[in-house]
């Protein structure tokens, strides 16, 4: 297996690559890498098929329509290749939308850098419990300094806190909880690198305050973010929501719900002008248990597509790499690209 690793950035016109089935059918680097600049740098058709959630768009551009900036994302776009979103597409119907019959792919979307959060100690401190954490943040394994702001969640109890990592890449983070609050307490961590702000990462960590260890993430809600709301359909008739927020680096606020069904509610998500994923969180309780369950808008990380290490041995397999934006934030996009391999 041969593995090219490309980079592309910004500065390649939108206009390149108008048709791709007139590219010479070679499974060669040049060929994948105009495809892959094609699928990060057209909006597709509709230009806005990302906001509808239904249907399947007639041409695959993942680009965020009418912008100004070349690899430039359209956050509702990525977050309909997530497959734990209800309005997600198949690889299947991606790969009929992009229309080039002979060549597979695969799409990738993270951070720029790694983000990791781990529970040092918890003590009673009067009415409140005290939680110490150590957070890293690392690029491709070395050491990245960054600034950071956390938010813990429990029932209606929000508390934030910040902190910074050092050029060791290590950091520490304290909150206090109240012992009036039982539940799962939500720890959110945003990280911010210190040599460019639009670099952010995040991490979420998940503990029983005053309660048992909390049951994995959306056992109780389904959240699926798009078109700027989210979309919150109750597992059990029997769940009671009690607050839902959203995070960003800088900002916290309530949402506003939009509508109410049997075991569906849905919320506005604001506009928030800041380089950051947004987090929204829902609390409530089922029966007797806290909980507290969460989506990240655009919903990253995320990889969709073929699993090309079970490709044929002596196949050629291409992997672009290209830094996108989306929402003022800087992600890496990795796609793997080969001859049809099945669909």
């Amino acid at each position: 297996m041969i593995i090219l690793a490309l980079s592309a950035m910004a500065g390649t016109s939108k206009l390149m690559a108008p048709y791709l089935n007139d590219l010479s059918h070679r499974d060669d680097a040049e060929r994948f890498q105009q495809l892959a600049s094609h699928l990060l740098l057209k909006a597709g058709t509709p230009p806005n098929w990302g906001q509808t959630g239904t249907g399947v768009p007639s041409s695959l551009g993942l680009a965020k329509a009418d912008s100004s900036l070349p690899y430039e994302l359209d956050i509702d776009k990525v977050s309909r290749l997530n497959s734990d979103n209800i309005y997600s597409l198949t690889y299947s119907e991606l790969w009929e939308a992009f229309g080039v019959k002979d060549a597979a792919f695969q799409i990738d979307i993270r951070t720029l850098f790694e983000l990791s959060i781990s529970l040092v100690s918890n003590s009673t401190q009067g009415n409140n419990t005290v939680y110490e954490f150590q957070v890293a943040t690392r690029k491709s394994g070395m050491p990245l300094s960054t600034n950071l702001n956390c938010y813990v969640v429990v029932e209606d109890f929000v508390e934030k806190a910040t902190s910074s990592t050092g050029s060791d890449g290590v950091g520490s983070l304290r909150v206090d909880v109240p012992n009036s609050v039982i539940g799962t307490a939500l720890v959110l961590v945003f990280a911010r690198a210190q040599v460019n702000p639009q670099m952010v990462s995040l991490g979420t960590y998940a503990l029983g305050h005053n309660s048992p260890s909390p049951l994995p993430n959306e056992t109780f809600t389904r959240l699926s973010p798009l078109n700027h709301v989210l979309n919150a359909s109750l597992v059990y008739s029997t769940t009671e929501i009690l607050k839902v927020l959203i995070f960003t680096f800088n900002y916290n606020m309530s949402l506003t719900e939009k509508t109410r069904g049997v075991q569906t509610v849905e919320y506005f998500i604001p506009r928030l002008l800041d380089s950051s994923q947004m987090i929204t969180v829902l609390t409530g309780y089922n029966g007797s248990t806290s909980f507290a369950e969460w989506v990240s808008y655009p919903q990253l990380p995320l990889q969709i597509g073929v699993d090309f290490s079970e490709s044929v041995a002596g196949s050629k397999i291409v992997s672009v790499s290209n830094i996108v934006t989306i929402n003022s934030a800087l992600y890496d996009v990795v796609t793997k690209w080969g001859g049809l391999v099945g669909v």
